[in-house]
């Protein structure tokens, strides 16, 4: 099976055909069509190797079990200054207890601890305060330069980049721990998910620092 990237052009509708057969995002596909030639075989071993393939579906399935694990971030041999609680939701106790899952848990709560994000999802980013992120890309010399009919385009991805940086959004950021710096925090927790074969949510956190208002 090759996985070296192709030119061959990825049709939308190979794209649909196997996200409908594996359950993996729709991004996902198209990136292994294209390093599989636009095989849909090979992309779907593909996309096991990745640990993606049927992700998407459980997705849908509820995750009422869990675990709550705590940080507490020390340097130096000094008392903590920055304190972390984070709620990892399964859909059962069994795999709530697994080392994977428990480890994932404390490795996503000391990203928090690092990377400060507000928010969970981008679901959970307030409207007004995106549309005000809108209006200050859309104020810039940058955006004005550019042709109008591009600049939504410009605007939403200067958007996103926000939200995936430092203070953005839990899931949408680099994973702290992935040297590469490509891996977000959402591809880390699907692929606990794939290899556990359940659902898994990151339900909430909350951070705390010395004297920090809330």
């Amino acid at each position: 099976m090759s996985t070296t990237p192709s030119n061959t052009p990825i049709s939308a509708s190979d794209v649909k055909k196997l996200r409908d057969e594996t359950g993996a995002g729709m991004m996902d596909c198209k990136r292994a069509l294209t390093e599989c030639g636009g095989d849909v075989d090979a992309a779907k071993d593909l996309l096991r190797t990745w640990g993606l393939a049927g992700v998407e579906k459980r997705k849908s399935r509820t995750a009422s079990e869990g675990v709550v694990t705590s940080y507490l971030h020390e340097v130096g041999g000094l008392p903590p200054k920055v304190g972390v609680l984070l709620e990892l939701d399964t859909e059962t106790d069994f795999v709530a207890k697994t080392p994977d899952v428990r480890q994932l848990a404390r490795n996503l709560a000391m990203h928090v601890a690092a990377m400060e994000p507000r928010w969970v999802s981008r679901q959970d980013v307030p409207e007004d305060f995106l549309e005000s992120e809108r209006k200050i890309v859309a104020a810039s010399d940058e955006v004005a330069r550019k042709p109008e009919n591009i600049r939504d385009k410009i605007i939403e991805g200067k958007v996103s980049s926000v939200l995936s940086g430092k203070g953005g959004v839990l899931l949408e950021q680099p994973y702290v721990k992935d040297e590469s710096g490509k891996k977000k925090v959402s591809e880390v927790v699907a692929e606990v998910a794939a290899a556990m074969k359940e659902n898994l949510v990151v339900r909430r956190f909350a951070r705390f620092r010395v004297g920090e208002e809330e």
